[in-house]
């Protein structure tokens, strides 16, 4: 893989990452604007907020798959080094979209599909804990924060070295833009998901 092939990956996987799914979707729907709603995050949880479970999930799956596409399109075209820098353009641009000055979301579902698109065990198993700890512990923060700690060690269980320093980013990065969850989490305030509201 050469400069231009590595630019060309980055830059697009960066802009398939900027486009702000559950803004446009949660307009679409007549919801308003779902940075005005919860935690001002335009992910799914925040989404879910919005009381449409509908619509979340499609957030959930199209910010998944903004993800996933570009690190799969990178990787046919240009090897698999290739996919991982346009994974990686694709989680920064969720987490930082210069259409919404740079403010975007968490980057939890952009991760899984990610992961999906680089060796799809990691996704699957990222995606198991995740619903896993939902299951039990009705924290959506506290689900994405298991998992995303645990997915570096099961690279290396995989044998999967080229993804360990990756996925050490990635799970770093989650866990400082859940900064203000691990506050509330730590002090017992961190809110469950609500799975009862219609939609």
């Amino acid at each position: 893989m050469g400069a231009l092939e590595a630019i060309v990956s980055a830059v697009l996987g960066y802009l398939c990452g900027t486009i702000p799914f559950g803004l446009i979707l949660t307009r679409w729907a007549g919801l308003g604007d779902v940075r005005q709603i919860g935690s001002g995050n335009i992910g799914a949880t925040n989404v879910l907020r919005t009381g449409s479970k509908k619509i979340a999930a499609l957030t959930l799956l199209c910010d998944a798959l903004k993800g996933t596409i570009p690190a799969l399109a990178a990787t046919w075209l240009y090897g698999p080094a290739a996919g991982i820098i346009a994974g990686l353009a694709a989680f920064a641009g969720h987490l930082f979209p210069v259409w919404l000055g740079f403010k975007g979301g968490k980057g939890v579902a952009t991760n899984i599909g990610v992961l999906f698109g680089w060796f799809w065990p990691l996704g699957l198993i990222f995606l198991a804990v995740w619903i896993a700890i939902a299951f039990l512990f009705r924290k959506s923060s506290l689900s994405a924060l298991t998992a995303s700690l645990l997915t570096p060690l099961w690279a290396f269980l995989f044998h999967r070295i080229d993804l360990l320093i990756p996925t050490l980013v990635i799970g770093a990065a989650i866990w400082i833009k859940h900064h203000e969850n691990i506050a509330r989490l730590i002090k017992g305030t961190e809110p469950r998901i609500d799975l009862g509201k219609k939609g």
